[in-house]
């Protein structure tokens, strides 16, 4: 009998990697001669990286960047070698976790860590860079990302602009012509799960403005700022691409990758299935497991559970789910998966540990 076990990490528990570990070690107290394959799953936000890593058997490499606030912090990113591929998780240098909650401040926050380590990556020599942008404690679309590689950006009166999404408002000038050259030749593809445009109602600042510390009237003047950055974009770049969906994922970042580094959008449950070969490894098995820590209508909208069901069923293989939560909605899996959704308490209680 052969088993794939595909969980994504159970936040704050264990990682992917962890979970994965644990639910064989139960498969294999009841089913001793099964043939167990383990792959680490994520859906582009947290954990996305050691995800990869752990299923792909890459290598962890580290840099100290410059945190959300400019403060130094340990930064880790993932190198395929084999395939010249760079895994950057934005929550690693630009995290919310790396701020309690009393230092959240949208206004001011930086992604310029993220593109030290795109830079690190780009130096390595890069082909493809997978950009995980959950968990992100910003919100200035990316420009800090985008000076770490080299932008320049000027006040109306000469005067290179502060770090932060609010300084936006003041933006006199976009000087691209020292960004690094070599950005051209990679290939960039963000994995995330959000569709929201770069500004409006649905965009950056109003939706995620607020867990990121800004107040109404700031969530108003970050939206302006993101704005009118997008406007010097347009004329520079000759194109606006404000309106795309996920350019306004992690506060703006899909919006500076998708207007100045190129960079495609895809599901990151996809992403990290394609890079860990869960087809393949789903091929010819009697059943899946998958799981996350809550399971409710939100995993339909691209959370591991799904990616991973769609994979097994297109594969013609039945599903069980672990979840630490059952949510409200999580019947409307029912039709994605062959069997059945379990609280993870029953799996406790029947030994899975």
């Amino acid at each position: 009998m052969k088993i794939v076990i595909a969980p994504d990490s159970f936040k704050d528990s264990l990682s992917a990697a962890g979970v994965a570990a644990a639910i064989a070690q139960g498969v294999r107290q009841a089913l001793p001669d099964a043939e167990l394959i383990e792959v680490p799953m994520a859906d582009g936000g947290e954990g996305t990286m050691e995800a990869i890593m752990a299923a792909c058997h890459g290598e962890l490499r580290s840099l100290t960047v410059d945190g959300p606030l400019g403060e130094p912090v340990q930064a880790r990113w993932g190198w395929l070698q084999e395939t010249r591929t760079a895994i950057i998780e934005m929550a690693e240098a630009s995290g919310l976790q790396l701020l309690r909650r009393d230092q959240r401040d949208a206004c001011v926050s930086s992604t310029f860590g993220t593109g030290q380590l795109i830079g690190a990556a780009v130096q390595a020599g890069a082909q493809r860079v997978v950009l995980a942008i959950g968990g992100s404690a910003t919100n200035d679309a990316g420009t800090g990302m985008l000076r770490a590689l080299g932008m320049q950006l000027f006040d109306a009166e000469g005067a290179e602009l502060p770090r932060g999404g609010v300084a936006l408002a003041q933006l006199g000038a976009v000087d691209v012509s020292d960004l690094d050259p070599r950005l051209a030749k990679v290939r960039f593809e963000v994995a995330a799960d959000v569709d929201n445009p770069l500004c409006g109602p649905h965009g950056a600042s109003h939706i995620f403005g607020p867990q990121k510390g800004a107040s109404p009237e700031q969530v108003l003047a970050l939206d302006h700022a993101l704005g009118h950055f997008a406007d010097h974009s347009a004329k520079v770049l000759g194109e606006d691409v404000r309106e795309v969906p996920g350019c306004g994922a992690a506060g703006g970042m899909g919006f500076a990758a998708r207007a100045y580094l190129g960079a495609s959008f895809r599901p990151g449950v996809e992403v990290v299935a394609e890079l860990a070969g869960l087809a393949a490894a789903v091929k010819g098995a009697d059943l899946v497991i998958t799981g996350e820590g809550r399971f409710d209508a939100q995993t339909l909208r691209g959370k591991t559970p799904f990616g991973v069901a769609r994979v097994a069923k297109a594969a013609g293989v039945p599903v069980v789910v672990i979840a630490g939560t059952l949510g409200e909605g999580y019947e409307a899996m029912y039709e994605l998966l062959a069997d059945r959704a379990r609280d993870v308490a029953r799996v406790w209680a029947l030994g899975w540990r």
